[in-house]
């Protein structure tokens, strides 16, 4: 579904990305891990199209699209939920699932979605006249989760979901990542929580200093030896 193919990335002079390959297939659930600074979250921009490749192709269902405006990949059916929520602080929590319609013009669609936002996080439906600011962190996240969902995306990408969460919230972040998974949502999942993201996912990536260094299934990778000294603290 998804396929990257050589990409470079550069911030000015800086060379972010080297060289970056990876496939997600529908239906997958694929996370790149690594430590802080390595990439992670340039590829998903990239992908998203918010950052220019200055080489290598990416391709959606088999389509190129390298030179895509990142609305018209949202429109393809690609969506992401970004790195620190970025939720509107001052809209309720209905006013920001709404934002996340906004490629859908029929309001019986945006109704349905709405309806399927609050059937995956029933907190979310308790809470849809409180605006965004005065949920806790693991509430905000569950929002910027389910307004992803609302465009009916084809792969979502998450950045760093569970990044300054409680470890209670952290569990149930992960719980709603494996229950979308398990409905066919095809996702691609960048995590500094490598111990969390390998158990969540089919196949991964590990990322250091902008180039792919190991990649395998997921349960392979986490009994990898480099893998558990650098990413689970060598248990």
């Amino acid at each position: 579904m998804l396929e990257v193919k050589n990409i470079e990335v550069s911030y000015g002079e800086f060379l972010a990305l080297r060289g970056i390959s990876f496939t997600v297939k529908e239906g997958e659930l694929v996370t790149i891990i690594g430590a802080n600074g390595a990439g992670k979250s340039t590829i998903l921009r990239a992908v998203m199209g918010l950052v220019k490749c200055r080489k290598g192709k990416i391709f959606f269902k088999g389509e190129d699209i390298t030179s895509s405006s990142s609305h018209q990949r949202a429109r393809l059916g690609i969506s992401l939920v970004p790195e620190g929520r970025k939720i509107f602080p001052d809209l309720t929590v209905a006013e920001n699932l709404l934002m996340g319609a906004y490629i859908q013009e029929e309001r019986k669609a945006i109704q349905s979605c709405m309806e399927e936002a609050f059937g995956l996080f029933p907190v979310l439906k308790e809470r849809q006249n409180q605006v965004g600011k005065t949920l806790s962190g693991g509430e905000q996240q569950m929002l910027a989760i389910a307004r992803a969902l609302m465009s009916k995306p084809r792969v979502i990408l998450m950045d760093e979901v569970s990044l300054g969460l409680m470890p209670i919230y952290v569990e149930e972040t992960f719980k709603v990542i494996k229950n979308l998974h398990r409905q066919g949502v095809t996702i691609l999942l960048v995590e500094q929580n490598a111990r969390k993201a390998l158990q969540a996912a089919d196949r991964g990536y590990v990322l250091e200093t902008g180039e792919i260094v190991l990649s395998d299934e997921a349960e392979k990778l986490a009994l990898d030896p480099q893998v558990k000294k650098a990413y689970l603290g060598g248990a």
